[in-house]
């Protein structure tokens, strides 16, 4: 089973993982190949693309066309509930991740 499917399937956390692993063990030569996902919810697909932008961009290669298809999400997603965090997640998230209006923190062993 593809990893697109599984995301479908509800297993988000554990498949998001295991991208952030194949993301960053891929060469820079091969991101140019990888499909769209093509997954129907918005914030998945934004955290698909841009995960795929920011191994592309520190591989120093361009991602593939497909991910400036994906619409940016309308209103921002925290990684977290609290709102004492959110001031530090609008800092240090990634900016790809801002870009797409969604604030992680990925200090801690940089996984996204």
């Amino acid at each position: 089973m593809n990893l697109t499917a599984q995301l479908r399937r509800g297993k988000s956390a554990f498949v998001l993982a295991e991208l952030n692993d194949l993301l960053t063990a891929a060469a820079g030569e091969e991101f140019h190949l990888l499909p769209a996902p093509g997954i129907p919810d918005p914030y998945l697909a934004n955290y698909v693309a841009t995960m795929v932008e920011l191994a592309a961009h520190r591989r120093g290669v361009h991602p593939p066309l497909w991910t400036s298809d994906i619409v940016p999400l309308r209103n921002p997603v925290f990684a977290v509930p609290w709102q004492s965090l959110r001031a530090h997640l609008l800092v240090n998230s990634p900016v790809p991740f801002r870009r797409r209006n969604i604030f992680i923190d990925s200090s801690i062993g940089d996984r996204v």
